[in-house]
């Protein structure tokens, strides 16, 4: 697409700081972020979404592309003055919840809902598009925009393919660095950011295993090789490698989610299965969860007379947040926002997310924002990917706000204060 010669937003750079510039755009993003949450779309093919993304942006001089493999957008911000690229990134996809929230913008999809607050995500970095175009005469750089379908991972996930399709060559030269945002439903007060450098969010694979035996009658069981006693044994014996097998300093969650096996009750199944999400925290710890699960599920299908076929499919990796970046994030926070407003995390998360492909590539940051609506008990308040999950759209201006400054600070950072 076309870059405008000369936009009308960039005639002049805005007197008003960028947050205060920001509160001027409340209106409009939260309009977007209501069409968003009327019309979500699941996966990597978000048409509908794409299109209002590609709207919001016409008139700003932006180089922008969309994705062949998916519905993504792409688009490039070059400065007036020459420096580095700095990557922005929002995802854009829903969830299969049906929703159950009495909001007059709740969703018109049938079992489809923003409940992890994605399109919130999409709402600000369209607002950093903005207040970033408008001053672009001064930005010492490029920003790169990148609107990532399928984060929840439907299809897989959005940010591999994105990478693959050559999102990190956008404006010519690799990043120098990568922050996002992330809204809680009610992990954290409202308003309040919160980060941590280091491991920031788990690795999230699956365990797939079938037990095949023989079937038979259930009034005979010595004459068939019954799976299900097997398979229990084994979901018990997993648990126990947890808890024995790895360090309590670097844990690892494994939740048998799915068991399935047999039609009737008197009836011995020919094969049974079931599935397990797991994440950890390191990289040692995820290659051994894979060999020792392998080894151990194998062994007591053996010890039985029978065969277990076990599958171990990688999903996102462990999302790390470089230690620098992650403190420059967390400066910029306190300094437009206050320092009450940023809470350094304890400890990472046991979700996914990813944004980890593009952190495993470049060093960057993933913050979280407090969207619980202020009137809430934080306690009770639904959680993320909950049908009852609400997100309070005051956060907008300020999540805008925030994307914007990490990518003007970051671009010109020889020239800011000493990070504390």
């Amino acid at each position: 697409m076309p870059v405008p010669e000369k936009s009308v937003r960039e005639k002049s750079v805005p007197e008003k700081s960028v947050r205060e510039e920001a509160r001027t755009l409340a209106g409009e993003l939260t309009a977007l972020r209501r069409e968003l949450h009327a019309e979500p779309e699941l996966g990597r093919h978000l048409p509908r979404t794409q299109q209002r993304v590609l709207d919001a942006l016409a008139g700003l001089p932006l180089e922008i592309s969309t994705g062949t493999a998916l519905s993504s957008v792409t688009a490039v911000l070059r400065g007036g003055r020459p420096g580095p690229t700095v990557l922005l990134r929002a995802d854009m996809d829903a969830l299969p919840v049906t929703e159950d929230a009495d909001l007059p913008y709740a969703s018109r999809i049938p079992g489809v809902m923003h409940a992890c607050g994605h399109d919130l995500h999409t709402a600000m970095l369209v607002g950093a598009a903005r207040l970033l175009s408008a001053r672009r005469p001064d930005l010492a750089g490029a920003v790169v925009f990148m609107f990532q379908p399928d984060e929840e991972g439907t299809d897989g996930g959005g940010a591999a393919p994105m990478l693959a399709e050559g999102l990190l060559d956008a404006s010519g030269e690799l990043p120098v660095a990568a922050f996002a945002l992330h809204v809680a439903a009610n992990r954290l007060p409202f308003g309040l950011f919160a980060s941590r450098a280091g491991t920031a969010a788990a690795a999230s694979d699956t365990l797939r295993v079938t037990v095949r035996g023989k079937g038979g009658h259930g009034s005979a069981p010595h004459k068939a090789a019954d799976p299900i006693p097997p398979l229990c044994e084994m979901v018990t014996a997993l648990q126990t490698l947890v808890t024995r097998r790895f360090d309590v300093h670097d844990p690892v969650v494994l939740t048998v989610g799915v068991i399935h096996g047999g039609t009737k009750a008197n009836v011995i199944p020919d094969h049974a299965g079931f599935e397990a999400t797991v994440r950890t925290y390191s990289a040692e710890a995820r290659e051994r969860v894979r060999t020792s699960t392998q080894a151990l599920l194998s062994g007591i299908a053996t010890a039985h007379g029978l065969t277990a076929e076990v599958e171990y499919r990688n999903g996102y990796p462990a999302l790390v947040n470089d230690p620098v970046e992650t403190a420059f994030a967390a400066h910029t926070v306190t300094e437009l926002f206050g320092r009450p407003r940023y809470l350094d995390a304890p400890a990472p998360t046991p979700g996914a997310e990813d944004m980890a492909f593009v952190l495993d590539r470049i060093p960057g940051a993933y913050l979280m924002l407090g969207a619980c609506p202020p009137h809430t008990d934080l306690a009770t308040a639904a959680y993320n990917h909950s049908p009852q999950a609400v997100f309070d759209d005051s956060v907008l201006p300020d999540g805008a706000a925030l994307l914007a400054e990490l990518a003007l600070r970051r671009l010109t950072r020889d020239a800011q204060a000493p990070i504390g």
